[in-house]
C-alpha cells in the first residue's frame, strides 16, 4: 500500500502509483471526501460533462440553442470568420 508523510505545513506528496492511477498531472486539483463510515477518499476534482447538466438553469429561462449562443457571441465580440 503506497503511503507518504505529512510535513509541518500539512503538505504531502501523492505517491506516483496513486498519481498514475488517478491520471493526475501537475496543476490538477484534487478533492478529499469523507464518506459515511469516516474514510477519506482522494479523487481528481474534475467533472464529467453529464455532471454539469442543468447547473446554469434558471426557472422561467428558456434553454438556448447552440446556434443562438453563437449568434450572440458574434454580435457581442465580432465575427472571427
Amino acid at each position: 500500500m503506497p503511503s507518504s508523510s505529512v510535513t509541518a505545513k500539512g503538505q504531502t506528496t501523492i505517491p506516483k502509483q496513486i498519481r498514475d492511477y488517478l491520471k493526475l498531472q501537475p496543476g490538477n486539483r484534487i478533492d478529499y471526501v469523507v464518506d459515511e463510515s469516516g474514510n477519506v477518499v482522494l479523487r481528481p476534482a474534475t467533472y464529467h460533462i453529464r455532471d454539469l447538466h442543468g447547473i446554469l438553469h434558471r426557472p422561467g429561462q428558456r434553454p438556448l440553442k447552440v446556434e443562438d449562443m453563437n449568434r450572440i457571441i458574434r454580435q457581442r465580440h465580432g465575427s472571427r470568420s
